[in-house]
């Protein structure tokens, strides 16, 4: 068989493997190694893995991974989520839906400290969901903004998904990170606004809460300040050019040790859980990392990226017509792929595309982890649908889906206005060039 002929089974024999529940590094790895075997034979292609591997494996780069997943697992381990959430109930929990908006909030800011999507809805669920139950909230509206809200962490800096894509596409990590700044802040006040606007149509979705003086207000969010510091510190230095993504992931972990300390919730058990965290969460994301690498080297070997490329560029269709199409082919994997999966599997295919087109690639960047999010709340596979399920078995798959339907509605609206306004997105970085 010719190179392009064993590249389009190999791709067959991925989708079957993922049918058959293969972990998704493990099938693509498996599958890119085959492949690469029979273009140019085993001991080819065995020396061409290792190298891979070890290369991208020992990436200065890359450190900046498990940095950034221990400050999420040290700040997480250590309680501040549930201060953050106090915060953010003191000052919405009166309003219609309060409960709710407060989760929305208080999402939106710990994903500032903890960069995994997964990890945040998996957090504030243990904390807010027993609230709303509490209040009598609707199913479908605590369970599903939870899992909406967990999507803030992917896009607001610091995401691994954003590294991730960083070191693939070569385009600065630090410019990426407040790139998704303005895009997070917005993404929030959308889902705020459907939370207000669900509970003004059925007001039994979601009661008031209790009233709090502005005296508690500011109380409770005074003790939000070590997250506050942690945060100016690592993006306020990464804005202002004081030092690297990479350093800002080091100092970020050693705040969040630092101020777990002081405030005497460091404890042994503690510590040693948000290593382990650490530990097998980083395993699991170089896994795919190393997946999609050794599957990268089939598409390139085998043709399939220069013939997909060729095709896309011969189209008779204007530049935003092709990235919209593009877009759409991220909308639908996304109902079926892990996001981490998916920009490991797609990027390198498309990133060469859509710099030839001649559009931003911070900007794509943004636009891609914006799509990509909907794919954690989607069916079939919505991965915080399920983390949510486990976290209230009680509730129904199918209430879950229906709450966060207004909250897929709302992103979709602002996925296209950042399409249509690629300056939302890039504001911040031209105005960060000029502090450097």
């Amino acid at each position: 068989m010719d190179p392009f002929t064993i590249g389009t089974v190999a791709f067959l024999g991925l989708f079957v493997l993922l049918i058959l529940t293969v972990p998704i590094g493990f099938a693509m790895g498996l599958v890119g190694l085959v492949g690469m075997a029979a273009i140019i034979g085993w001991g080819p292609a065995l020396s061409l893995f290792g190298t891979t591997v070890y290369e991208n494996t020992v990436t200065y780069s890359l450190s900046i991974i498990p940095l950034f997943v221990l400050m999420g697992s040290v700040a997480s381990r250590c309680g501040l989520s549930k201060e953050l959430y106090a915060a953010f109930n003191a000052w919405f929990g009166a309003f219609r839906g309060g409960l709710a908006l407060a989760t929305i909030g208080a999402c939106g800011a710990f994903a500032a400290i903890c960069g995994s999507s997964v990890a945040t809805a998996a957090t504030m669920s243990q904390v807010a969901l027993p609230e709303m139950q509490r209040y009598k909230y609707a199913e479908s509206l605590s369970t599903g903004s939870i899992a909406a809200g967990g999507i803030i962490g992917i896009l607001i800096p610091p995401s691994v998904v954003l590294v991730l894509y960083g070191v693939l596409t070569e385009t600065s990590i630090g410019d990426l990170f407040i790139a998704g700044f303005l895009p997070g802040i917005l993404t929030i006040i959308g889902f705020m606004l459907v939370i207000s606007i669900v509970t003004r149509i059925w007001p039994e979705m979601g009661a008031a809460g209790e009233k709090t003086s502005t005296r508690e207000k500011f109380a409770a969010l005074g003790r939000t300040w070590a997250i506050l510091l942690l945060f100016l510190l690592v993006i306020g230095g990464i804005y202002f050019g004081v030092f690297t993504p990479t350093e800002a992931a080091g100092i970020g972990a050693v705040g969040a040790f630092g101020l777990s300390a002081l405030r005497g919730r460091l404890t042994f058990a503690n510590a040693s859980a948000a290593l382990m965290e650490t530990v097998q969460t980083t395993a699991m994301i170089f896994t795919i990392l190393i997946g999609a690498l050794t599957l990268n080297n089939l598409i390139v070997f085998s043709g399939i990226a220069g013939a997909l490329s060729g095709f896309v560029s011969g189209l008779d269709m204007s530049p935003m017509a092709i990235m919209a199409i593009i877009l759409l082919i991220y909308l639908v994997m996304g109902c079926f792929l892990d996001a981490l999966a998916m920009i490991l599997l797609t990027v390198p295919i498309f990133f060469p595309i859509v710099t030839a087109l001649g559009f931003d690639p911070v900007w794509f960047g943004i636009i891609v982890v914006m799509v990509v999010e909907l794919g954690l709340i989607t069916p079939p596979i919505g991965m915080n649908v399920f983390v949510i399920k486990g976290m209230a078995p009680h509730v129904k798959l199918y209430s879950i889906y229906v709450g966060v339907i207004p909250f897929v509605l709302a992103q979709l609206v602002l996925i296209v206005a950042v399409f249509l306004i690629p300056e939302i997105a890039l504001w911040l970085p031209e105005t960060a060039r000029a502090f450097r």
